[in-house]
């Protein structure tokens, strides 16, 4: 046990023999009262500009001022901090700082700006009047003196201070352009002329300086002499931005927009003017139809351009085939965007205009060509699968769109989509079942609606067309086309009406002066026997028809026999079937049954 002991003492003296002394703390210096400000002041000073710790830098200067509040550097490095994100507390550390030196420049100069930032101009301008006196050498304080003035409605005292700035340091650039504004803007354009001619005089190999005088001529409605002064500029720089733009905007204003797109077309050449300042000026001029058509050769001439200067940027690729659209060109259209099918990296939009515009000419061979290719490139794309569907329904093909369209499902980011894709799935079996209906018929089985049949394929579409209908409504509520459609079948099977006019009303609601909608709720209250309100919203339908439905017009006839207006009720049905409708054979019916009924003599 001692033998242990021991054992542990040794090892412990050994340790202690090569372990580590603990650092001492250095103690923080000792800094007399007197001189504690300025040492917190460094402090802070340090912390801004050295370690980028503007919080801790902030303590330190407001310790500093604390310390030492007549410690105008204290003060003055605050506001500094806080100029731009605490205007009001910054302006309060600048008074500070300046009342501890009332002639120092830099305190006065930040004042100044803590006055502009807090929106007080009038105390702005006597600080800035003062800075003239104090930094009488600084010619930006003539330039912002110039510029609150003209900010608090005094324009001839601002031209009056950039006068005598120029008395001073001679002719300075932005100065010069101020004061020329000034000038305009007070009507005073003789004077604003001679400022213009002595820039040329000084500098007449500047195109800008040419510019300057004929855009004052042009305000002066001088345009003889402006056109002079525009000609030098453009001879002595033809590819100026600043050149084409002028010449742009003064055959613009003059309502010669014939020569303002030419100029246009040029400046639409220029790499100098970025390409969004061309795609936003070709949306704003494109924008009313009427000037898009009287100056369409123009206009195509700015489209073209950029289509070949740009011939892969994919905003440029959709301006130029909207152009080609627009124009009437769809052939074109149609080649200009195969051409680009094949850009690295794909985009999908190009080939949904491709797909588009085939589906438009009906070639569903090229359609179905076209969307294949596209789903190899974006396979787990929703839309392709959704047109694909489409694509194959067309056709008649309904099972194989059914495939796609449940890809869809999958695919699909929201519930919306999907219950938009569940009222497609539905209106597909629906589609199915008619097809089932008219195969029993050709094989010779006894016809029966599609509605009324309980046994077979065409009902087992029916069924699965309303489970993908509820299905769609749990997801969203919202699809007037899927309650729309949803009421009409029930009400054509004669079940669950209520129900099917609680749907019928609230399509009406989402969709107002829909007059397919308005003659399904119609329909659904002639069902339920309520004729006259029938009558009213189908009145109501009709006066929103303007295709002339023959559907709309059978469904009146309807209404108006079982209200007893049997005339009324037979003009309707004969519309209904000039205009076509998909069963006459259904309208000769009722007019047999409402000839019997007429020959039949009424009950003792």
């Amino acid at each position: 046990m001692r033998k242990t002991l021991l054992l542990l003492l040794l090892t412990a003296v050994f340790c202690g023999a090569f372990a580590r002394k603990t650092p001492q703390v250095a103690p923080a210096p000792q800094v007399p009262d007197s001189l504690r400000g300025f040492y917190l002041f460094t402090e802070g000073i340090k912390q801004a500009f050295i370690e980028r710790d503007t919080a801790a830098a902030r303590a330190s200067l407001e310790r500093s001022v604390e310390a030492d509040s007549t410690y105008g550097p204290a003060w003055y490095e605050l506001a500094e901090l806080l100029l731009y994100n605490d205007a009001p507390a910054a302006l309060r550390h600048a008074e500070r700082a300046f009342r501890t030196d009332t002639t120092d420049k830099w305190y006065l100069l930040q004042l100044g700006q803590a006055q502009i930032l807090n929106d007080r101009y009038r105390d702005a301008i006597r600080t800035y009047n003062r800075l003239r006196e104090v930094d009488a050498q600084n010619p930006d304080s003539y330039r912002v003196l110039a510029m609150l003035y003209d900010q608090e409605g005094q324009p001839f005292s601002a031209i009056a201070v950039l006068d005598s700035a120029e008395v001073r340091f001679g002719r300075i650039d932005a100065l010069s352009e101020l004061k020329r504004r000034l000038l305009v803007g007070t009507r005073q354009y003789d004077r604003a002329v001679a400022e213009a001619q002595a820039l040329i005089e000084a500098a007449p190999y500047k195109a800008e300086n040419y510019l300057l005088l004929g855009e004052l001529y042009a305000r002066q409605k001088k345009d003889s002499l402006a056109l002079v002064q525009f000609a030098e500029a453009y001879r002595i720089d033809s590819t100026s931005v600043a050149v084409l733009a002028t010449y742009s905007e003064f055959y613009n204003e003059r309502r010669d927009y014939a020569s303002s797109l030419n100029y246009t077309r040029r400046l639409f050449a220029s790499d100098e003017m970025p390409l969004d300042d061309k795609l936003a000026y070709f949306d704003r001029i494109t924008g009313d139809r009427n000037f898009y058509s009287t100056f369409y050769l123009q206009i195509n001439d700015l489209a073209t351009t950029l289509a070949m200067k740009y011939p892969h940027d994919p905003r440029v690729v959709k301006l130029y085939g909207d152009h080609l659209i627009a124009s009437g060109q769809l052939d074109d259209a149609l080649t200009y965007y195969k051409t680009h099918l094949d850009d690295l990296p794909p985009r999908i939009d190009y080939f949904n205009m491709v797909i588009d515009i085939e589906s438009y000419k009906q070639r569903p061979d090229s359609v179905e060509h076209y969307t294949s290719r596209a789903m190899k490139l974006f396979p787990e794309n929703v839309d392709l699968h959704l047109r694909k569907g489409q694509m194959l329904s067309y056709a008649k093909r309904y099972d194989e769109a059914l495939k796609f369209y449940k890809n869809s499902l999958r695919l699909a980011p929201g519930d919306s989509l999907r219950g938009a894709v569940w009222g497609i799935i539905g209106e597909t079996y629906h589609l199915m079942g008619q097809q089932a209906l008219q195969k029993q018929s050709e094989d010779r089985r006894p016809k029966a609606s599609l509605y009324e049949s309980r046994k077979g394929p065409a009902a087992r579409c029916m069924r699965k067309c309303y489970d993908a209908y509820d299905r769609s409504l749990a997801l969203r509520y919202d699809n007037a086309m899927v309650l729309n459609n949803y009421a009409y079948f029930l009400s054509l099977e004669g079940r669950d009406l209520e129900r099917a006019l609680a749907m019928a009303g609230r399509a009406i609601v989402l969709e107002e002066n829909n007059p397919t909608y308005l003659d399904t709720y119609a329909w659904v209250l002639y069902r339920l026997g309520r004729y006259d309100e029938a009558k009213k919203t189908m009145q109501q339908a009709l006066s929103l028809d303007r295709s002339q439905s023959p559907d709309l017009q059978l469904h009146y006839g309807d209404i108006l026999a079982a209200l007893g207006e049997k005339f009324m009720a037979e003009v309707y049905w004969k519309k209904a079937l000039e205009g076509g409708y998909d069963d006459p054979d259904a309208i000769v019916e009722r007019f047999r049954r409402l000839k019997e009924a007429a020959q039949t003599p009424a009950a003792p």
